[in-house]
């Protein structure tokens, strides 16, 4: 995010905060994930193709005997998602569409056969969510956002880790989307996170928290 907390601005063109430092650092931490979540929002926003950036990592995941990328995971209420969006076109993975009950019927016939529609509650349940990708042995999952999913996991409190990098300038606009939207976070001026590490990735600053008693380095 910037330094008054913003993860985009208000263009509608995709805003990159990132140097190239910290995307290099972001493709490792993919590449230890069993599986990448974004929300439908960050998929028609962004368009990502949530593959490795490193044929070297990629390389890496086939010979621990697991796929190239990691599983590609979204949610959406409604499943109005464009078929024709690279999370859906981009590579070989596995790709999970989690939607509300309503939608399922709908969602499976505009993707045709592009990902595994799954039904997710009315409305979605994160642990309904979480219940099924730990079936399907997914034991590392990232979450990239948007400010919404960000928002949801916190507040569910079904976070281990944050990984919070800061660069090095202001968007400056009111209208742009903050890291997490929302409110009813456990993590309060009487209950704060625990700062587990800083690190400095180029012009930018990682800071990590652990967020739960689960928490462990990969």
């Amino acid at each position: 995010m910037s330094l008054d907390g913003c993860i985009d601005d208000a263009s509608g063109r995709r805003l990159v905060l990132s140097g190239d430092a910290d995307l290099d650092r972001v493709d490792e931490v993919r590449a230890a994930s069993d599986a990448l979540l974004v929300g439908a929002g960050t998929i028609r926003a962004d368009d990502p193709r949530l593959t490795l950036r490193s044929q070297r990592r990629r390389d890496a995941r086939i010979a621990r005997g697991v796929p190239a990328d990691p599983v590609k995971v979204t949610l959406s209420g409604r499943g109005d998602l464009d078929p024709a969006a690279r999370f859906f076109t981009a590579g070989d993975a596995a790709r999970l569409v989690y939607v509300g009950s309503p939608a399922v019927a709908g969602t499976q016939a505009r993707l045709g056969g592009r990902a595994e529609v799954i039904d997710a509650g009315e409305p979605i349940s994160l642990d309904r969510v979480l219940g099924d990708l730990a079936e399907r042995g997914i034991g590392r999952l990232m979450v990239e956002g948007g400010s919404s999913v960000h928002a949801q996991f916190l507040a569910a409190d079904l976070a281990d880790e944050l990984q919070l990098v800061i660069a090095p300038f202001f968007v400056g606009d009111r209208r742009a989307p903050r890291f997490a939207a929302g409110g009813g976070f456990r993590w309060t001026a009487e209950h704060r996170a625990r700062l587990v590490g800083v690190r400095q990735i180029g012009p930018d600053a990682l800071l990590t928290y652990a967020l739960s008693d689960r928490y462990g380095p990969a």
